[in-house]
């Protein structure tokens, strides 16, 4: 059965790139609404906007959506990849301007909104997109593949000259809570001197070490408290990739494998995924492939003390 959730919750902070105020709130919706992104301060015009793929926009350190009439939501994945965690496959999202807020850098509280206001299960089978061939996207010494698997697997791959992130890989099965367990409260990370050049450039304005964001130098974590989990950047970059697939607007049945990528290759993935009609087929949902899907059975105390 799909999901959406029994009552809307909100959020407030500022977002990420603008530093300015932010509001969102997650709604209920009608099966086979898919999820929408509703932009509350857009006079006149078209103000929603699908969370799909190909709606992504180029955006430096986030994934934008627009929409045909110009009308944008950027810094989605968090907020995404908490939706496609916890199992919500329809959910109508208000924000109060472009920016979804930032938080703390984390889907954690995103997470712990959708609990807390409950999942509905709603009157309509599940389908899923199953990967029946590899898919492999390239840029440089960044990669992006998905290869058939009867579940979804993140595996991920990174490595920085900064000691203090270094080489990390990780490889999670996203089916029965995992995101939640192992995930959701693995925070945006970036390096100092990247902070200073973005700000010098109008942008990461609202980020602040500690609170919304890990700041690395080298070998050290400037961020008060230091790490979630000794390797909370691959885990970061895991939420993020899980996010961006879910803009596929079905669950997937496959194996993704990053190196070193980002949103924009992740997205280059599934253009490329959907540009072949023989990689992929869509599937209704027996009950054995919907409870291996990400948020199945997922609850409350699965989330980390952490958060």
């Amino acid at each position: 059965m799909q999901n959406t959730i029994k009552a809307p919750v909100s959020f407030s902070g500022v977002g990420l790139h603008s530093g300015v105020a932010a509001h969102a709130t997650i709604l209920p919706a009608p099966a086979n609404r898919g999820i929408v992104f509703r932009r509350l301060d857009c006079d006149g015009g078209v103000c929603e906007i699908p969370a799909r793929y190909d709606l992504v926009r180029q955006s430096p350190l986030c994934t934008l959506l627009q929409n045909a009439a110009g009308t944008s939501v950027s810094t989605v994945e968090h907020i995404m990849a908490a939706l496609s965690g916890c199992g919500i496959h329809n959910a109508v999202i208000e924000v109060s301007g472009p920016e979804i807020p930032i938080l703390d850098g984390s889907s954690a509280q995103f997470v712990r909104g959708i609990l807390c206001s409950g999942v509905r299960r709603q009157d309509a089978p599940v389908r899923a997109l199953r990967v029946l061939k590899p898919v492999e996207v390239i840029r440089g010494d960044s990669s992006a593949r998905l290869v058939p698997h009867e579940t979804l697997l993140i595996e991920f791959s990174i490595e920085f000259e900064d000691a203090a992130i270094g080489a990390q890989k990780k490889l999670l099965n996203m089916s029965n809570g995992s995101f939640v367990r192992e995930l959701s409260t693995s925070r945006t990370f970036c390096r100092q001197a990247d902070v200073d050049a973005m700000r010098a450039n109008g942008l990461a304005l609202g980020g602040s070490p500690g609170e919304n964001a890990v700041v690395f130098d080298g070998d050290r974590v400037l961020s008060p408290g230091g790490l979630r989990q000794p390797d909370e950047p691959v885990r970061h970059k895991m939420l993020d990739a899980l996010g961006d697939l879910a803009l596929a607007g079905l669950p997937i049945l496959g194996h993704y494998q990053g190196v070193r990528a980002g949103h924009a290759l992740t997205n280059d993935l599934l253009h490329a995924l959907f540009a072949q009609a023989d990689a992929f087929d869509v599937v209704e949902c027996d009950g054995d492939t919907a409870a291996r899907l990400p948020g199945a059975g997922v609850h409350w105390d699965e989330i980390p003390d952490v958060a």
